[in-house]
């Protein structure tokens, strides 16, 4: 008989497990103390205190859970299957980082926990991404940021928003602040999970994701995509349009089913030419269209060319999600990405807002990186931000930097920004009857959005749209009418 790394005896059999996980000292035992209403979670200022998972039962209303005080996560690299143990982990936590994992795929509800005292840290993120990475970890993580003692720290958690696991959840462990509201959004969830065991395998989504590969002939296309798959899935050779049509490979990775096109290599000359060449291109720009992402293949060794940035402006017009894909990498000399980046986006400077992952097809290096972020890319592009981050977001920009007026005399003002849909994302700036903002600021607007709320790699619309005249406006507008009219009457 196999033994388990916890236990859970035999009167918490039926309930649903809700975990608390986060990284170390942000306060996840004295919130498990808080709410199993008892002290049986040891709390200290020292990192790693918590080794063996705590286990009690909570009652809220008319929901009944086990809740599991995990401990801190060390490093999100510890979380990965079979990298428990490592030179700079002992054997104790690497048995609590594994401990962690188990209870992620146990769980019903997993309350992510985030210190509102220090703020948005490097590890908060790279937790998160984990759970992205793991759509039925993401589907059923709530965030909670602890230690808000007042409306300060209430202001300051905005930051959070960032994370893209929704609006958090404000609580204070030590003076149970806001714990009953948060108490009620797990009651809701576990009502609305009929308080189900969840399968540790992964569900298959039913809608795939359409990825479109696309670039010059001979950067290494259809290499990429034998690179991913693991076998020679494509003709891959030296002579430019050796794939002459689309590619269709489907694959499941991590749960999510994602569509690969190897399209046929995009050129100035190809566009002139006849045939095969020709027919394949005009392919190749019918399936960018189809596309959710796009991943532009350049050939780094070789630099990049007036072509490259006419397919990127291709990509922009088609209102995709895309990354660029420096490939070829492991010919270049030295490998510096700081350099390499600058000379990319030198090139491209309208494409800053798109990752750039530099990846060898031939050695497989960054492959997995890539299929990172098509996931996160794809979450994103349905992301939905509420109205109240949205009145957040606008105080906070305003203070950074003010409208700028374009057209007009009149100082613009920013009455509201709402969602007004997504994949990809679009947004609605209301200003002023007689207001203009520049174009500029609407591009400062577009890359704060970017920045707060995840939305690397988006092709973001923001549209400006003006509030109805007032009765006293349409009066006042129509003697200033009148009064031009009679001008150019007495002038002429």
């Amino acid at each position: 008989m196999s033994m388990k790394p916890w236990r859970i005896e035999e009167q918490y059999d039926d309930l649903p497990v809700v975990a608390l996980v986060g990284r170390t000292n942000v306060g996840k035992s004295t919130l498990f103390n808080r709410l199993t209403e008892n002290n049986q979670a040891l709390v200290s200022d020292i990192e790693n205190t918590t080794r063996d998972s705590n286990l009690g039962v909570v009652k809220w209303r008319r929901a009944k859970f086990l809740l599991v005080d995990t401990a801190g996560v060390i490093d999100s690299r510890f979380l990965s299957d079979k990298k428990f143990s490592t030179p700079q982990t002992g054997a104790i936590e690497a048995k609590t980082q594994k401990q962690v994992v188990d209870f992620f795929k146990k769980a019903a509800v997993i309350i992510f926990l985030a210190d509102g005292k220090t703020g948005l840290m490097a590890q908060d993120k790279e937790i998160v991404k984990f759970l992205q990475r793991r759509p039925l970890y993401q589907k059923k993580t709530i965030l909670v940021v602890n230690k808000v003692d007042g409306q300060r720290q209430a202001w300051s958690s905005s930051e959070f928003n960032r994370l893209g696991l929704g609006e958090p959840h404000l609580v204070s462990a030590l003076t149970g602040r806001g714990t009953g509201d948060f108490l009620d959004v797990v009651s809701e969830r576990l009502k609305n999970n009929d308080q189900e065991k969840l399968d540790i395998t992964e569900a298959v989504t039913d809608h795939p994701i359409n990825v479109c590969i696309i670039g010059q002939p001979n950067v290494g296309k259809s290499s990429l995509l034998n690179s991913i798959l693991g076998y020679e899935r494509v003709i891959v050779s030296p002579v430019p349009h050796t794939t002459r049509e689309p590619q269709h490979t489907e694959i499941v990775y991590q749960g999510q089913r994602i569509r690969f096109v190897d399209t046929a290599g995009i050129s100035k000359h190809g566009h002139k030419g006849e045939g095969l060449t020709k027919e394949g291109i005009s392919k190749s720009l019918k399936v960018l269209k189809k596309a959710d992402i796009a991943l532009l293949v350049l050939d780094i060794s070789a630099g990049i060319t007036h072509q490259d940035a006419k397919i990127v402006e291709e990509i922009m017009d088609s209102r995709k999600s895309f990354m660029i894909l420096a490939n070829k990498w492991d010919l270049v000399n030295p490998r510096d990405t700081k350099q390499w980046t600058n000379y990319v986006f030198r090139y491209l400077p309208f494409a800053t807002w798109a990752p750039l992952q530099f990846i060898s097809a031939k050695t497989g290096a960054k492959v997995e990186k890539i299929m990172e972020l098509i996931k996160e890319m794809d979450q994103a592009r349905h992301r939905e931000v509420s109205d109240s981050q949205l009145d957040k977001f606008l105080n906070r920009i305003v203070k950074i930097h003010l409208p700028t007026k374009g057209k007009g005399q009149k100082k613009p003002r920013i009455y509201e920004i709402r969602q007004s849909g997504v994949r990809p994302p679009r947004f609605e700036v209301r200003i002023g009857s007689r207001e203009d903002l520049d174009y500029s600021y609407l591009r400062f607007i577009e890359n704060q959005l970017r920045q707060q709320f995840a939305l690397t790699g988006i092709p973001i619309r923001v549209r400006v749209i003006k509030k109805s005249l007032t009765p006293k406006e349409l009066s006042e507008q129509r003697e200033e009418k009148e009064a031009v009219a009679k001008k150019k009457k007495l002038a002429a």
